[in-house]
């Protein structure tokens, strides 16, 4: 879990930093449509599970955006190298726990891993978190249920700053397969122009 400070003095967003921090719900967020119709073939040929399959290709998107790895930690500014995930995981009495997942290996690898991770955290069956050790997450949740347009995210008072992606359930447009994904961010840390970044790179890590 390494980071570092960054040095507010000749941070480029130090007034953004200051005002939206300050704010009541500093949140920034927003759900687009992503065309997943060649992701959909390469898991199927590979026998890959859709959600620990995409992920892995969210949580290596989200690493690659800078911001998304920044958190607030006492009024300052840390930076992850990378960050892990903690994403829901269906219980059979109808509720869910968490678990928590490192994507810095091969996706096949990943995969094995992920599955064995998930039934381990169905044994524990747990939400209970460290912390400190939860700054450096990525909060993951899906809706496979519905195809919805907007999700409004549960937050804590006071605001953290984890990025918060979650999923809907996918759908046929127009002879393409699209899946809505949202994105809540905080926006003394994240601007819009890092969550379009986000999109782009994650269309580009779904071509596996």
């Amino acid at each position: 879990m390494k980071y570092k400070y960054v040095a507010l003095e000749s941070y480029k967003r130090k007034e953004h930093f200051e005002y939206f921090n300050r704010l009541a719900y500093p949140y920034v967020g927003i759900t687009a449509n992503v065309d997943i119709t060649d992701f959909l073939q390469k898991i199927k040929t590979n026998k890959w599970p859709f959600f620990l399959t995409f992920c892995y290709c969210v949580s290596k998107a989200a690493n690659d955006i800078t911001e998304f790895r920044q958190r607030i930690l006492d009024d300052n500014i840390i930076e992850f190298e990378r960050c892990r995930t903690s994403h829901t995981v269906a219980l059979d009495d109808g509720t869910y726990c968490y678990c928590n997942l490192d994507s810095n290996m091969p996706i096949e690898e990943y995969i094995a891993y992920a599955i064995r991770e998930q039934e381990n955290a169905r044994q524990k069956r747990t939400i209970d978190e460290d912390e400190k050790e939860a700054l450096n997450y990525f909060f993951i949740s899906t809706l496979p249920w519905i195809s919805y347009t907007s999700i409004i995210q549960p937050v804590p008072i006071p605001a953290d700053s984890n990025p918060r992606i979650t999923w809907g359930k996918y759908f046929r447009q127009e002879g393409r397969t699209l899946l809505p994904v949202s994105v809540l961010c905080h926006h003394a840390l994240v601007d819009g122009i890092h969550i379009s970044r986000f999109y782009e790179q994650l269309t580009q890590e779904i071509i596996l």
